[in-house]
């Protein structure tokens, strides 16, 4: 007799299904496993990143529940700063997963919730439930763009990252000028112009500070240089790729 069925908007799941989820830590991920709304959750704690001990507590928590091996599983976990490979690895062994953004989790207003994995883990497959039976409100998944598309946007996180990076050096910068009464000289020929510098009351720059205002200036020709050969590199890819994901920022 075959199982009677969910529809979600991703086409029919059969019942029967393991519904799992994650909370991430450095040293440790917390899993969390159910095969409905109404079961006590089965948790249990495996070594970040420990690829087999995931496999292996999947495969424990099917025969604990009463599942056949085979049975298919939907996972869920929060984007974090771990990136999307995690992702991939259950996509990769056929389980289903959702990566949902952690701003977007519903959180009740009233009442101060206990800050555990235990918890939160909880939380989550509680979700997840209502999410396979069609409810949308509460949590966002995040789209998961290919392999391909996530490593073009490299580029442009690069440039933005190196102009913060170059703005918080010149911001420094602009701030030991100030605290010295100090007008000029430009960035770009601020070492050999140091000598020359004079304080408020006309004595030249203490060595201590002078030898910080060169460790601070070091990385800022760097990072210009960085900045340019990027965004070069870029504007070469904008003009050649012919990725659907480029068209849709090529001016």
């Amino acid at each position: 007799m075959t199982p009677p069925a969910t529809r979600t908007e991703y086409g029919t799941t059969p019942a029967g299904t393991l519904g799992m989820a994650f909370e991430r830590s450095e040293k440790n991920w917390k899993l969390g496993f159910t095969t409905g709304p109404g079961q006590k959750p089965r948790e249990r704690t495996v070594t970040a990143r420990d690829q087999a001990r995931v496999l292996d507590a999947i495969a424990q928590a099917k025969r604990r529940l009463g599942l056949p091996e085979m049975a298919p599983v939907v996972r869920c976990y929060k984007a974090g700063r771990e990136g999307l490979w995690l992702h991939r690895f259950l996509e990769a062994h056929r389980i289903t997963n959702h990566v949902v953004d952690a701003s977007a989790i519903e959180v009740s207003r009233r009442q101060r919730r206990a800050n555990s994995d235990g918890v939160d883990v909880r939380k989550l497959l509680s979700m997840l439930m209502r999410y396979g039976q069609g409810e949308r409100q509460g949590w966002q998944v995040v789209h998961v763009p290919s392999v391909e598309a996530e490593d073009q946007r490299h580029l442009h996180r690069d440039v933005d990252t190196l102009k913060r990076e170059r703005a918080r050096t010149t911001a420094r910068l602009k701030g030991w000028r100030s605290s010295q009464g100090l007008r000029g000289p430009r960035r770009t020929t601020l070492p050999e112009h140091l000598d020359a510098l004079r304080r408020w009351e006309g004595s030249p720059l203490p060595s201590g500070l002078r030898q910080r205002v060169l460790r601070v200036y070091a990385p800022h020709p760097l990072l210009s240089e960085q900045i340019a050969a990027v965004e070069a590199e870029r504007r070469a890819v904008l003009q050649t790729s012919p990725a659907a994901s480029i068209d849709k920022i090529r001016p």
